[in-house]
């Protein structure tokens, strides 16, 4: 099995603090990551400034047989802001995954288009989205991965997007994402005959702007202040205050840094968004 969700750039670089998190060997703890990386735990992809470390996005906690990568497993899966994959069979995880898509179903169909913030926003909560004050989700967007979505307060997504949050979507204070936007968790392995799936967590910090059509692409973080012009395709970190646009995400200027002002989503004139 070798679906996979992105987690950091830099993972053989740490290990040697989780050793000590640990309380293990930092040689033990190579090996054992070794042995994840040989049994499909832990993915390394790239190298140098290339490289992306990964681990599954299956909970296969309870079946890893090296008990140091099992605990480091257990340890990594709590820097990405995502509950994963169950293991699907005749249990109660399986039972909860599929009561969450049927809620998450019947508000991409039918609660989503009913022109009240409070009746949207409340269906998102109880099934798992945790939304700040102020903050608010327009008509007919549709919202994958309910449970894993994170919104500050005063942010507004508007209306015929598509927010993915299924490998984690944290969206900070004072964010604007304009109409047709698309959000994506992931892609699948194109090299592998057995379409492995692979994902990552998408973080947009407070006052970045994402304009109309923009498709932000997984593993990526869009930094405090940060614009994404209309039709930009975004595969990338930006940095904060950048404004970017055009094939690649170019740079194209920068904002000023004293940024102050309440985007305003939720309110008299938005009633019926």
């Amino acid at each position: 099995m070798k679906h996979r969700i992105f987690h950091s750039l830099d993972l053989p670089e740490r290990l040697p603090a989780l050793a000590k998190e640990l309380q293990v060997n930092p040689e033990e703890l190579n090996a054992a990551y070794a042995w994840g990386v040989t049994h499909n735990v832990f993915f390394a992809e790239g190298e140098g400034e290339h490289a992306r470390y990964s681990i599954c996005s299956v909970d296969i906690e309870a079946i890893i047989q090296n008990p140091l990568a099992r605990a480091l497993y257990h340890r990594l899966r709590q820097d990405i802001p995502t509950r994963l994959v169950p293991r699907f069979g005749k249990n109660w995880t399986t039972l909860k995954d599929r009561w969450l898509r049927a809620w998450e179903q019947t508000y991409n169909i039918l609660i989503n288009k009913i022109p009240s913030h409070h009746v949207r926003l409340a269906w998102l909560r109880l099934g798992g989205a945790k939304i700040g004050k102020n903050s608010t989700i327009w008509r007919n967007t549709e919202v994958l991965g309910i449970e894993n979505l994170v919104i500050g307060v005063d942010s507004v997504i508007a209306w015929h997007c598509q927010i993915d949050a299924r490998a984690g979507l944290i969206i900070g204070d004072h964010v604007a994402i304009a109409s047709h936007v698309l959000i994506i968790a992931g892609t699948h392995d194109l090299a592998a005959p057995e379409f492995w799936s692979v994902s990552g967590p998408i973080y947009i910090e407070d006052y970045a702007w994402i304009a109309t059509r923009a498709l932000i692409g997984h593993s990526t973080r869009i930094g405090r202040g940060a614009v994404v012009t209309a039709n930009t395709l975004v595969a990338k970190n930006i940095a904060p205050y950048k404004i970017v646009g055009g094939s690649g995400a170019k740079p194209m200027g920068e904002r000023p840094y004293a940024l102050s002002y309440k985007v305003g989503g939720k309110g008299l004139f938005t009633l019926l968004h």
